[in-house]
């Protein structure tokens, strides 16, 4: 169900060099973002939870909000500061709200 959600969404969301596409995956144990121009089908920028030293005992949730803070503090750099969110068929809840609500404090707006 997850996979028809996010190929609904897909036809109507798409990220341009002025509006970006961020894009949001969560496997089981990690969680991916990525800043995408559409136009021509290049990455600008990413972020995962792999990159980020952590231990056991924090949470899933926090390691988002460490991978959108990353992501945001990326984002500034490279001049990205409106983006298209694609949430790829997830709810807007748990990780991927961590996720968006630390892009957010960090400048990146959606």
């Amino acid at each position: 169900m997850r996979i028809i959600r996010h190929q609904r969404t897909r036809k109507k969301v798409s990220g341009t060099k002025v509006r970006p596409r961020l894009s949001v995956f969560r496997s089981l144990n990690h969680i991916y973002a990525q800043i995408i121009n559409d136009d021509n089908g290049s990455t600008l920028l990413q972020a995962c939870s792999l990159e980020l030293k952590t231990t056991k005992t924090q949470t899933k949730t926090n390691i988002a909000e460490e991978v959108g803070k990353l992501l945001g503090q990326r984002a500034k750099e490279k001049k990205v500061k409106k983006v298209v969110f694609d949430k790829n068929g997830y709810k807007y809840h748990g990780r991927i709200k961590a996720l968006a609500d630390s892009a957010r404090k960090e400048g990146v707006k959606f």
